[in-house]
């Protein structure tokens, strides 16, 4: 055991130092996602390939997954908690709404029908069943898309948050989905199930998750600012607080057998409610450490533990051709449809570009792995739903595989598309014999030339230090308007327009050369 420790911790130790050193490489001129390289680190050092890992010799996989992913997931949907500006889910309520009723039931429904019309020998309930399993979106995976200079710099705030907020909800709402199915195939009375459902899982799990959640975040809140207030607690601890916070709700919700994922997210929105933590460690980055050394682990691990043998078994009638039209189908309209059609009555989502952003960006990671663990415990071996049991665990898989590589190769097409439409406008615009004057942003200061049948004549900007030496300027003949970022973009005033200009701007002849400004 000791030498298996040894190389899980070499292995992983060494990983995370190489792909620290080529991050910017991988992520900025690459454009490929951590979790993509983390998963082909766990299929060349799994089974597969080396056979360094190899999960199956550590005891109960499926126990180890559950729980490493239940961790995982609970310290993520806290960080989405935490991140979330000052009573975010109170001022996006509509739009949180939206996403996680109409929008997720059509996922859980479509992926369903999906699921029952190409595996053979499941009932529509064992396909909902499948389905709830990658219904919510992946905490874990949309942080890996809405974080780093990529998303900053080509993804708005606004789309970003809401997309890191959906995915922190959902992913603990996934538990109502699953167990009304559960609930249906494995109780012969419906009203029983119902029953069940309604008192078990939403009235214990998500109402009774939430208002632990809602007063632990509270209580912590001002705890922590007492003993701020009072010195008693230094920095270091100051930052380490969330992640504390998540793994204490993740036990004592646990052991209640109440939704701890849910109660999680939820006490990070009340925990920062006030914006008091997030603006004091803002500038630390711990979480996004913490974050990165979790994702990576994960994947490496999830990567290490594909049942590629199962892709393409015939004894529980599944073939690799179902898998991927399967992974197509859900991926092209599990999610993006219905979000384009609602993405009006979403107020976080402002246009169409930005709904089929969100619609296509929602991943299926870590969240799916959880539930299917969930899910084996509920289903018996030999039960009557054997067979569902048996294609869970390839479908699952197959998906969380597909996922991670289509949607980190996808991210830059966004980026490369948008560009190729500016890029095309503006070669039209510049192609045309109408000239006109740029919108000047509140920021843009307008430089003005002046032209005087001189061939050296200089340029004048409101910068004194373009200004080398005093010229004498004569008088001009015709003023051009330049602005800072599209100086092709020019208007001619004759000169009959001059003397109304110079009156207006005080002019007499010529620009004081020192400033660079009519006087």
């Amino acid at each position: 055991m000791s030498d298996t420790v040894s190389i899980v911790a070499a292995i992983l130790g060494g990983f995370i130092l190489l792909y620290g050193l080529t991050s910017l490489v991988i992520k900025e001129k690459l454009y490929l996602s951590e979790a993509s390289v983390a998963i082909l680190c766990g299929i060349i050092f799994g089974p597969l390939c080396a056979n360094f890992v190899n999960i199956s010799h550590w005891g109960n996989e499926d126990l180890i997954t559950k729980e490493f992913s239940r961790i995982v997931i609970g310290i993520q949907v806290m960080a989405a908690g935490v991140a979330l500006p000052k009573k975010y889910l109170y001022k996006e309520l509509k739009s949180i709404l939206v996403l996680l009723g109409p929008v997720m039931v059509w996922m859980w429904i479509s992926s369903g029908l999906f699921v029952w019309a190409l595996i053979p020998g499941l009932n529509f309930l064992e396909a909902l069943m499948i389905a709830a399993c990658f219904t919510p979106t992946d905490p874990v995976l949309a942080n890996s898309i809405v974080q780093g200079k990529f998303a900053e710099k080509h993804v708005p705030l606004h789309v970003r948050q809401i997309i890191s907020c959906e995915s922190g909800a959902n992913d603990g709402l996934g538990y109502p989905f699953l167990f009304i199915a559960v609930y249906l195939l494995q109780m012969d009375s419906t009203g029983a199930a119902i029953g069940k459902w309604t008192y078990w899982i939403m009235g214990y799990n998500v109402i009774l998750s939430c208002i632990i959640g809602f007063a632990a975040g509270y209580v912590a809140r001002k705890l922590l600012k007492l003993s701020v207030q009072q010195r008693f607690i230094d920095k270091e601890s100051i930052l380490v607080f969330s992640v504390a916070l998540a793994l204490f709700l993740m036990g004592t919700v646990g052991l209640i057998k109440s939704d701890d994922l849910l109660a999680c997210f939820i006490a990070g929105n009340s925990f920062t409610w006030d914006d008091w933590f997030r603006i004091e460690t803002e500038k630390s980055h711990l979480m996004e450490v913490v974050d990165i050394l979790l994702n990576l682990s994960i994947f490496v691990y999830i990567g290490a533990t594909m049942p590629w043998s199962l892709f393409n078994e015939t004894n529980i009638q599944i073939d690799l051709w179902r898998l991927l039209v399967l992974a197509l189908l859900v991926l092209l309209f599990r999610r993006l449809p219905v979000v384009l059609s609602l993405y009006k009555f979403i107020p976080a989502v402002r246009t169409w570009r930005e709904a089929l952003f969100t619609g296509w960006f929602g991943p299926i990671g870590v969240g799916a792995i959880f539930y299917y663990s969930v899910t084996l415990e509920s289903l018996p071996i030999d039960g009557p739903n054997a067979h569902a049991r048996e294609v869970l665990k390839p479908i699952i898989y197959f998906m969380v595989l597909a996922s991670v590589i289509t949607h980190g190769i996808t991210i830059p097409l966004f980026y490369i598309g948008t560009f190729a439409t500016r890029t095309l406008t503006r070669t039209s615009e510049s192609g045309t014999q109408v000239l006109r004057i740029p919108k000047i942003g509140r920021k843009d200061t307008p430089s003005i030339s002046i032209d005087a049948n001189i061939s050296d004549m200089p340029v004048f900007s409101s910068n004194e230090k373009d200004v080398q030496t005093p010229i004498t300027v004569p008088r001009h003949t015709a003023i051009t308007i330049l602005t800072p970022d599209q100086q092709s973009s020019n208007m001619t005033i004759s000169e009959k327009d001059v003397s109304e200009i110079s009156a207006s701007y005080s002019v007499k002849d010529s620009p004081d050369v020192t400033t660079g400004k009519f006087t």
